[in-house]
């Protein structure tokens, strides 16, 4: 089994897109564990706070096919991959990593939002602490401390569906 951490994200109808992402996710791994969700700014333009979280699964699909298996879910809820790259979402599924890959494109792993935004690491940092990010060798922990937390954002009461898991 290769365990593959996804970033969530929306700030369109917040509460049932992050909660539609969760249930999706469930039926790829029924065991996999997710943060608190985050409310962060949006950055690179001007809309609505976003819901973000990080959800930890582990498959034993190829990687070509779990990718596709997210972006089938993003398009299943409005999502247009051709869509302008700051800008509402309805909900935003990214593979951060998957198992130890590294690699450049299609998808680039680890992707490089670990390093850039606040309501990628700071979840990451507490789901899975002492994990290496691969091909870098720091923990998520370490990179956290370090990171400039500039970034607003803030954790918010866990709903139901999140606390069964």
């Amino acid at each position: 089994m290769t365990q593959a951490l996804v970033s969530i994200g929306s700030n369109i109808e917040r509460d049932f897109h992050i909660e539609a992402a969760v249930h999706a996710l469930r039926q790829l791994d029924p065991q996999c564990r997710f943060s608190r969700i985050f409310e962060a700014e949006p950055v690179g333009f001007e809309g609505s706070n976003f819901y973000n979280l990080i959800a930890e699964l582990h498959t034993s699909q190829p990687l070509d096919t779990f990718w596709q298996a997210i972006r089938d879910i993003e398009r299943q809820y409005g999502r247009q991959r051709n869509d302008i790259k700051y800008r509402d979402r309805t909900l935003d599924i990214d593979l951060l990593t998957f198992g130890e890959h590294c690699q450049s494109s299609g998808p680039t792993l680890p992707r490089n939002d670990i390093y850039k935004f606040a309501f990628t690491l700071w979840p990451l940092a507490e789901l899975c602490p002492t994990q290496a990010v691969p091909g870098d060798g720091r923990t998520f922990a370490q990179l956290w401390e370090a990171f400039d937390q500039h970034q607003p954002l803030w954790p918010i009461d866990s709903p139901a569906y999140l606390k069964d898991s």
